[in-house]
């Protein structure tokens, strides 16, 4: 598996919006399928994937059909072959996070406002003490997928946080949510075998759904 990490323009860095954000981020999956060929991937097996803000952009590289860099090639998909989100900021609605951000275009950014019968399969890690992203949200997200026929394998951690699955939080855990992220890319096709990381199965943090 080839793996690339794409920067994108920040509120902090650039002062720029989220709208931005989301641009770049579909740049980055148009310029990863022009340019394939060189770096020895299949164009109809590409992924995206991140999290909290960058399990935005990368949903709405799926899902959100505005906010595209002026003058580039539409003709080249920024859609993902499939989602794997940690966490992800995918409700910009208004009890969503930081919604007075996009207060104003909201519905076109918010990724969980635009499932279809096209959604790739999705993975979504997400604690239930998660202060940012709702439990109820991630299961929403869960059922408007269900109800388009489409898939998403759900992963609530019992009384965790926010990015609770970091590796300077908990070293077992990163491990835990690596291989079921691992699975769900063996069961579409796209890794082989068994996961080759491997956790203590005494952790006390233990998943909920």
């Amino acid at each position: 598996m080839v793996t690339l990490s794409v920067e994108y323009r920040t509120i902090k860095a650039f002062g720029t919006t989220p709208q931005e954000c989301v641009k770049d981020g579909k740049s980055a999956m148009r310029w990863v399928r022009t340019h394939a060929a060189e770096l020895g991937i299949d164009p109809s097996r590409i992924l995206a994937g991140g999290g909290s803000a960058g399990g935005h952009i990368a949903a709405a590289t799926a899902l959100v059909p505005l906010f595209n860099e002026a003058g580039e090639d539409g003709s080249v998909s920024c859609r993902p072959q499939a989602l794997v989100l940690f966490n992800p900021v995918f409700d910009n609605g208004p009890n969503g996070f930081l919604h007075g951000l996009v207060k104003d275009y909201w519905k076109a950014i918010s990724p969980i406002d635009h499932i279809d019968a096209n959604t790739p399969p999705t993975f979504v890690i997400l604690g239930t003490k998660d202060k940012y992203i709702p439990v109820a949200t991630g299961k929403r997200f869960e059922r408007l997928m269900a109800e388009h026929g489409r898939r998403c394998d759900l992963h609530l951690y019992e009384g965790e946080e926010h990015g609770f699955f970091n590796l300077w939080v908990d070293r077992n855990v990163l491990a835990e949510t690596l291989i079921r992220m691992d699975r769900f890319l063996s069961s579409l096709g796209y890794l082989e075998g068994e996961p080759l990381l491997d956790c203590d199965t005494t952790t006390k943090r233990r998943l909920s759904v």
